[in-house]
């Protein structure tokens, strides 16, 4: 068995690869395209299994264009005649060995459909990919709501209770730290186990900071009395205007500001144009769940995220 990267005379079988295998993969061919021509796909953040100079097996990463190692998983291939399941556990380890021991854990995205459990292409691909990734160590199981808003939803009304301030990086740094606190966001945890408390603020402001939206965009919340209650970070990435984050301090939470906040942001990408805004939630975290729901966002998708236990 040969792993090695791809190279530009791989491309033909890696579009053929892309419209023959769906299933639960998330690269279309489109999206190929326009992520390689971007640089979110890389021919050496990509891998194959190579059998009598035939490739048997994918493996495409995602990344973000300015890091050197590619994040999660967005599609593993299959054309050989066995078990899929040992080839695509070895592309994983491979990929895994070759990441410095300190950077970011890679992770393997699912995008499902809400109704995904009735189709069994979809139930079948996701097992035994699933149970590739589970060898290679990515045991943990996170599954994340989809929403999106329309402008045909209609707009949620805009808060009388706050307003909203621009602020300087440490004052986001001290408000993401401070709003972690009980969070019931999977990814905050494991970056708190894996960085601390300030030090998981700080990644998730450089994070935000290298995605597409704007950093004038963000905000601070403060009450009729001058107190802080939270922020608002409407973002983007590649496929669009995104709600990003947004969170209610500790001891302001119960009140739903979490409803103004997330008003702010959609009005904020209204006035800008926005055709469409997605954000994701954790299954577990009801409050934003619900909040999304009171605010016209629609539920239409699931995105599952595996993942390394936390250490």
């Amino acid at each position: 068995m040969n792993i090695r990267t791809t190279v530009e005379a791989d491309l033909g079988t890696i579009l053929a690869l892309i419209e023959q295998q769906k299933s639960v993969n998330t690269v279309t061919l489109e999206r190929y395209r326009e992520y390689v021509e971007a640089g979110y796909y890389r021919h050496d953040w990509t891998w194959v299994v190579e059998e009598d100079g035939k490739i048997q097996a994918l493996a495409i990463w995602w990344g973000a264009p300015d890091e050197d190692h590619p994040f999660s998983i967005d599609g593993l291939y299959y054309v050989g005649d066995g078990d899929p399941v040992p080839v695509w556990t070895a592309l994983i380890e491979h990929t895994i060995a070759v990441r410095p021991a300190d950077a970011e854990p890679p992770e393997y995205h699912f995008f499902l459909d809400s109704n995904w459990q009735e189709d069994p292409d979809a139930v079948a691909g996701l097992e035994a990919r699933s149970r590739a990734a589970a060898a290679a160590g990515l045991t943990e199981i996170t599954d994340r709501l989809r929403y999106e808003w329309k402008p045909s939803y209609g707009l949620p009304d805009r808060s009388t209770r706050l307003r909203f301030e621009p602020a300087d990086d440490e004052a986001f740094v001290d408000v993401l730290a401070r709003v972690s606190e009980g969070s019931l966001d999977a990814a905050t945890a494991r970056e708190i186990a894996r960085l601390g408390v300030d030090g998981a603020a700080r990644a998730e402001l450089e994070l935000y900071k290298s995605m597409p939206g704007d950093r004038a965009w963000w905000r601070l919340g403060y009450d009729a009395d001058g107190k802080l209650i939270g922020f608002a970070i409407p973002s983007a990435n590649a496929g669009g205007p995104t709600v990003g984050y947004l969170g209610v301090l500790p001891e302001q939470r119960g009140n739903r500001y979490i409803d103004e906040l997330l008003a702010e942001i959609t009005h904020l990408h209204a006035e800008l144009r926005a055709e469409r805004v997605t954000a994701d939630t954790d299954f577990g975290n009801v409050p934003m769940a619900k909040s999304f729901e009171r605010q016209g966002y629609r539920n239409f998708a699931v995105r599952r995220v595996l993942s390394f236990p936390e250490s």
